[in-house]
């Protein structure tokens, strides 16, 4: 089979597999009692969820729902570590909890890899990218990821208050992953659909997350079949030449990675960027000090990424089991909050506060154990750019109306609407 030969059938054969799984009833709603009937995607948990973790970490620390199917919420470090580390007893072939399970069929490869791979695969799968996110390829674009920031900045000269989730923060990552992937620049707004599609809908009614998720590898599929005829030197054409024992990618691997890279890829860099400048706007005294002491910002960088984490996890569990009091089913959900475990007191002294000077932060936004982000390098580049030249171009600012910044709901939390009065 030629690398023609993979992409030239209809794509919508290979996903054929992946919409072949269980469909649960969609409940909605407010939650009754975080403990027995807790929900990631409800106004309240995307609002605050640090004081409801907090308050189940105290009270019901593996707190239980039966919304999507029943799952689970782990709300102290280590057994947060212990899940992420259990590749034996959970499976990651579903990553996004949500009223759909694939099916275990899909294991070990699942439907984004690696982050959807369970071992032994999911080591092959990681392998592949880790040459495209070494300190060192990261450290080549810096320069242009500097310059792009200094040219957002420019773009709010004359404006009182700008958005800067929307105006700056979500325009980063997007450029940077268009230029990794060969996508074209000015894609970006369809981007930011595909990523809302895939991480806040998930109590959208099924026949509408599959005509969504649809859109999102039709359009990769023109992407790639665009590098077959075209090929360059980024990293689809990378993906698409790349082989596994012996052997070309399944074109479902192919498109399932870049998935992977430009959902995840974008959302949770734009989400850490934009909860540093609103941590920044709302706190005059770190924002006063990382300007006089520009020094102390990759210190700072880390506590933002600790207090704001803004990813969380799902895994499946793999079969009934009694774990740590609760009496889990094969395929209940367990959400892996890495924030819950980064303001857990037992593992951090002050949790709860944010101190931009921690001398020791072992943090773990990036995750823990075999998935932990493969590109975490690449993240904490653009996230210390894009703080280096705000504060560098800004550095006075405040929240122009604090009632009026909404969050992401789902399991990538950040601001999607940053009002901030500069000047």
């Amino acid at each position: 089979m030629t690398v023609d030969d993979r992409f030239g059938q209809d794509y919508r054969e290979t996903l054929e597999g992946r919409t072949q799984g269980v469909r649960n009833e969609i409940i909605t709603g407010p939650v009754s009692d975080w403990a027995t009937d807790f929900s990631h995607a409800e106004p309240e948990w995307a609002a605050d969820p640090y004081s409801i973790q907090d308050e189940l970490r105290e009270r019901c620390p593996i707190a239980h729902t039966e919304r999507f199917g029943g799952g689970w919420l782990p709300t102290r470090y280590e057994d947060v570590a212990a899940i992420a580390y259990d590749t034996e007893h959970f499976s990651s072939r579903a990553i996004v909890m949500a009223n759909f399970r694939p099916p275990p069929e899909l294991a070990p490869v699942g439907g984004v890899p690696p982050i959807s791979s369970d071992p032994p695969f999911h080591h092959h799968a990681r392998k592949l990218l880790l040459p495209a996110f070494t300190k060192s390829a990261v450290a080549k674009r810096e320069a242009a990821t500097r310059a792009f920031c200094h040219t957002l900045i420019d773009a709010l000269e004359g404006q009182d208050v700008v958005d800067a989730a929307r105006d700056y923060a979500q325009h980063i990552p997007m450029r940077v992953i268009a230029e990794m992937l060969g996508f074209p620049p000015e894609d970006g707004p369809r981007f930011r659909v595909f990523i809302e599609n895939a991480l806040e809908g998930v109590n959208l009614p099924p026949e509408e997350r599959i005509a969504r998720a649809q859109k999102l590898f039709d359009y990769l599929l023109t992407q790639i079949r665009d590098h077959v005829d075209h090929p360059r030197d980024d990293l689809t054409s990378y993906l698409i030449n790349a082989e596994l024992g012996g052997h070309k990618l399944d074109p479902s691997h192919v498109a399932g990675t870049m998935a992977l890279l430009l959902i995840a890829g974008i959302d949770t860099t734009w989400s850490a960027i934009g909860a540093s400048l609103w941590h920044l706007a709302k706190t005059p005294a770190d924002r006063e000090r990382l300007v006089a002491e520009p020094e102390l910002l990759p210190t700072a960088m880390e506590e933002f990424l600790r207090a704001y984490a803004p990813v969380t996890m799902a895994r499946l569990v793999k079969e009934d089991m009694h774990w740590r009091g609760g009496d889990m089913k094969a395929d209940d959900w367990i959400l892996l909050s890495f924030p819950a475990a980064n303001r857990d007191p037992a593992q951090f002294e002050r949790a709860g506060e944010v101190v931009i000077d921690r001398e020791v932060n072992r943090h773990v936004a990036f995750g823990l154990g075999i998935h932990r982000c493969v590109g975490s390098h690449l993240a904490r580049m653009e996230l210390r750019v894009a703080l280096e030249v705000w504060l560098e171009r800004i550095p006075a600012f405040d929240l122009a109306d604090p009632a009026a910044v909404t969050w992401a709901t789902g399991q990538v939390r950040g601001p999607r609407t940053l009002p901030i009065r500069i000047g």
